[in-house]
């Protein structure tokens, strides 16, 4: 049924946990500390979840399903995966958009990482510590207007993430996937059981989750839309690359929808630490690295420990950040490991030095290169305003047409099957109808909203 097999002894993950574990570690990212749960509260709170979830099922779900069934079936990088399911075709075009992807966003993301990486050495030395905003305002000013700094912060980062790349799929992305995942999850619980013992912890469980759906304008919906295809880690090549790495006898719909819900508990989690706290001392809830870096250190400098704390909320940041560069990367390793016959370790050194070379240009964007101007935007906000507005979701409106229209219902079914293992054939069939005729009108929706034009 059209599987692509190059090698038997192709390095994968070994149990159902660590596929998990990876593949939320890919969908996790410093998204879910800041941006989610400031826009939910923003947005009407419950009412704003509620559309989020709607969506999610819609549009992040079903193409995220795609993707790693294409992966698996393929065992392949997603360009030789597109190649060998549709040979003679130009979808393989859909896996190049991918790496482009990947490098675009590892270019600018490395170097938020980066900070956050820095923020851990500054937390524990308390250089950061004061409940003035003013004081943590020109400590993070100083970080990102120092050149040495945001580039040996972010080679230090790339370093990090390629040495666990180095060990390989099983004894390093799951392995390390494995113990992070789990951690994340307790120290996430340490900061709500504090959080919530603040006098006023009820006020940001209300802006959290209050609904409030006056709120709910189409500008809210499209804002969820958005959310919804862009937290998952779809159009990028990721969950294709680590579909290739599933178990034939995975449950990829299971799975999938397992992803989605703790990816969303992450998100409510660390609403759940962060705003009783903002609420408490006086602060207006943001969503950006406002709140990261400067209001989360004035905030803990006035909680009992808060010392500790801070510390913790920027190792779990950095946890973050961890498991999304890991499956990032991972995708031009792969395509540099089995479409040009590199060695692992000479794959992963060269998108090393590829990724030094290309995310310099946008650690010195708030410094040497601040003046430097493409179509009016620096060279970090390039990257991002590309790959986000442009090619995700060209990304992930083509994977849905390709399983949709080329590769077909009877293909799709065998593989979210396991082949006829799984008695799912009506769940399978209700995906491919979203792939076909849903999914990719709402994509196409959020891309236009993106680019200005809706």
């Amino acid at each position: 049924m059209g599987t692509v097999n190059h090698s038997a002894k192709r390095d994968g993950f070994t149990s159902g946990f660590g596929v998990l574990a990876a593949t939320l570690g890919s969908a996790v990212g410093l998204g879910n500390i800041w941006k989610f749960p400031s826009l939910t509260g923003a947005n009407g709170g419950a009412g704003f979840l509620l559309v989020y979830f709607l969506a999610t099922l819609l549009i992040g779900l079903p193409v995220m399903i795609a993707e790693i069934s294409i992966g698996r079936q393929a065992k392949a990088n997603p360009i030789t995966a597109l190649r060998g399911l549709a040979p003679g075709r130009a979808w393989w075009l859909i896996g190049a958009s991918g790496v482009l992807a990947s490098f675009l966003i590892m270019a600018f993301y490395s170097e938020v990482v980066a900070w956050v990486f820095a923020y851990v050495l500054k937390a524990m030395r308390g250089s950061i510590l004061s409940n003035d905003p003013v004081v943590t305002q020109r400590a993070f000013d100083t970080l990102i207007s120092d050149p040495l700094q945001s580039l040996l912060w972010q080679w230090l980062v790339l370093l990090f993430i390629g040495s666990i790349l180095l060990c390989g799929v099983s004894k390093g992305i799951e392995a390390v996937t494995k113990r992070l995942m789990p951690l994340l999850f307790l120290l996430l619980l340490l900061l709500c059981s504090v959080s919530l013992s603040l006098d006023k912890a009820g006020d940001g469980l209300a802006f959290l989750f209050s609904p409030d759906f006056s709120k709910l304008s189409a500008s809210v919906v499209l804002t969820a839309m958005g959310l919804a295809f862009f937290k998952l880690s779809i159009g990028m090549g990721t969950m294709m690359t680590y579909g290739s790495y599933f178990r034939d006898n995975q449950n990829i719909p299971r799975t999938a929808f397992r992803v989605m819900t703790a990816d969303l508990c992450v998100s409510l989690l660390a609403g759940i630490a962060i705003f009783p706290a903002v609420f408490t001392f006086g602060f207006a809830p943001s969503a950006g690295p406002s709140l990261v870096f400067i209001t989360i250190p004035a905030v803990f400098a006035q909680i009992p420990m808060g010392h500790g704390l801070m510390v913790v909320f920027f190792v779990l940041t950095a946890v973050a950040a961890t498991g999304a560069m890991l499956s990032l990367m991972e995708v031009p390793v792969l395509i540099l490991h089995e479409r040009f016959g590199l060695s692992r370790a000479r794959a992963t050194l060269y998108t090393l030095v590829i990724l030094a070379i290309v995310g310099s240009g946008c650690a010195l964007s708030n410094n040497a290169l601040a003046e430097f101007r493409v179509f009016g935007l620096n060279l970090f906000d390039l990257s991002d305003y590309l790959s986000s507005n442009i090619l995700l979701p060209i990304g992930g409106i083509f994977i849905a047409l390709f399983v949709g229209w080329s590769w077909g219902r009877e293909r799709f079914t065998f593989a979210v099957s396991n082949g006829g293992a799984l008695n799912n054939a009506r769940l399978a069939g209700a995906i491919f109808f979203l792939l076909r005729y849903v999914s990719p009108v709402l994509i196409l929706i959020v891309m236009l909203r993106g680019l200005g034009l809706l």
